[in-house]
């Protein structure tokens, strides 16, 4: 199908009602206002009752779609969080906020000790984080909040200040967290990678001695259902992995978990070329970053590609060998400008295939395996659809030329996010809202899909287009036949 064919389809099933940004009703609108609300003053944080804090790579997806708000208050998002950063480069997951009671979170500034726990891996003074980390987006959000307000980026010296930052953040992941030997980089606990209740950590984890259950209480129950939440046994063996990295300093190579993970590592070659974009900005050279994102690819098809599954997998360093268990982190590669073509069609056959089936029985890519054992469709991580997942491959597959499916999948990312009222996650057959509904990424992953639409329509306009595309996704209920 040629593009101008693609821009005039209109999908059988449903039709995103679009409205320009400016209009009271818009989309665009209703996101704005879940952003503000979750703003305040200097960053924004994901949920009002659920993450009351700010959240690193939470973070790098709002500065995203605040860019299309207040390229000012994007900027001003990031700076807040690189303003955190701990002496050996990395990003705290978590930044807290002092005005908010200790108990509206676990774990919380207390249990952490950023500033004594983590002095002599350089932990700052007058704020207190977390010692754990999280996906490296930071610099992709950086170049792109950067081409939303040029002028106003290069009149206060954004780039130039983030910088150094993003570079030392690289740095210590490349150098301190290159547990394997290969190149590539390794999380100490699942918190790190993000998709914290994966089935993917299931075997790595089966090895943690739980915290006992009296030794902390959990906050997050007082906001969400607990059978979408992770269970207590698995809330043990996180407290407990967390508790022992404090313990060590927040030293890195010394505990029970160490896993290779495909998503973490491909965001790390997306930030890695963006960097080198920020550095050629500045006036500087971006070759050898370049170089290094390619390096980086090559060794993330050689240590953590599955010929088999079609798809790349964890690698867990402790119990030796790939994980046999399809999560979505296996998919996210498709962001990669330099994956070989033939990865490339094995990645689409596999979200389109029977462990995925995006375009057919689910809405938005399930975050496991349909056909896993583990597979829940409420349950945090393991099963429901993430919007921020869904952007990620949305980028992947336009980038990778593959843009029906993309349209598509954009289509139903505005639709869902809209009519759930921007919730955390959803289910992935029925589109149902699951977690906390204003959340943060949502609201600012689906406004910078509408933007991205809104100037399709202006183009095709241009060039004589009536409409832009609205994908052909049916989203009609199919969680009858779940397996």
């Amino acid at each position: 199908m040629d593009r101008t064919a693609q821009l005039t389809s209109r999908s059988t099933e449903f039709e995103i009602a679009y409205d320009p940004p400016g209009s009271s009703d818009s989309l665009h609108v209703r996101a704005a206002r879940v952003l503000e609300a979750n703003w305040t003053g200097r960053a924004t944080v994901p949920s009002r009752s659920l993450y009351p804090h700010q959240w690193s790579w939470d973070s790098a997806f709002i500065a995203i779609g605040l860019r299309h708000v207040s390229p000012l208050r994007a900027q001003t998002e990031l700076e807040t969080l690189l303003a955190a950063q701990w002496a050996d480069g990395r990003v705290p997951h978590i930044v807290f906020n002092p005005s908010v009671p200790l108990d509206a979170y676990f774990p919380s500034p207390d249990f952490w000790r950023s500033s004594t726990a983590g002095h002599t891996a350089g932990a700052p003074r007058t704020v207190q984080t977390s010692g754990i980390v999280q996906p490296p987006v930071h610099a992709l959000a950086a170049w792109l909040v950067h081409h939303a307000d040029p002028e106003t980026s290069r009149s206060r010296g954004f780039l130039a200040r983030v910088y150094p930052r993003l570079a030392a953040w690289h740095r210590y992941l490349l150098h301190r967290r290159d547990l394997g030997g290969g190149g590539l980089v390794s999380v100490v606990h699942p918190w790190e990678q993000g998709m914290d209740n994966s089935p993917c950590w299931d075997a790595p984890l089966a090895r943690i001695t739980p915290a006992p259950a009296r030794s902390f209480r959990r906050a997050d129950l007082d906001h969400g259902a607990a059978e979408d939440r992770p269970t207590d046994l698995d809330y043990g063996r996180y407290v407990r992995l967390a508790a022992d990295y404090r313990n060590a300093g927040y030293a890195d190579g010394q505990g029970e978990f160490a896993v290779e993970d495909p998503a973490f590592n491909a965001l790390l070659i997306a930030s890695e070329h963006a960097l080198a974009r920020i550095a050629e900005e500045l006036g500087a050279t971006g070759t050898a970053r370049h170089a290094r994102a390619e390096r980086l690819t090559a060794a993330l098809v050689e240590r953590l590609w599955d010929p088999a599954a079609g798809m790349f997998l964890c690698r867990d360093l402790k119990g030796g060998g790939l994980i046999q268990e399809r999560g979505v982190s296996g998919l996210v590669p498709l962001l990669l400008p330099g994956l070989p073509r033939d990865l490339v069609g094995a990645l689409v056959r596999t979200l389109r295939g029977p462990h995925f089936s995006l375009g057919d029985r689910t809405r938005l890519a399930p975050s496991y395996d349909l056909l896993g054992e583990a597979f829940d469709p409420h349950r945090y991580w393991r099963g429901p659809a993430w919007f921020n997942t869904s952007w990620l491959l949305e980028r992947g597959l336009r980038a990778h030329g593959e843009l029906h499916l993309a349209d598509a999948l954009r289509a139903a990312v505005l639709h869902l996010a809209d009519t759930t009222g921007f919730a955390e996650y959803v289910d992935p057959y029925t589109g149902e809202a699951c977690g906390a509904t204003g959340f943060g990424w949502t609201a600012a992953l689906a406004l910078d899909l509408h933007h991205e639409l809104h100037q399709e329509l202006v183009k095709g306009a241009r060039e004589g287009v009536s409409s832009p595309a609205t994908g052909t996704f049916d989203t009609s209920d199919k969680g009858g036949d779940r397996r």
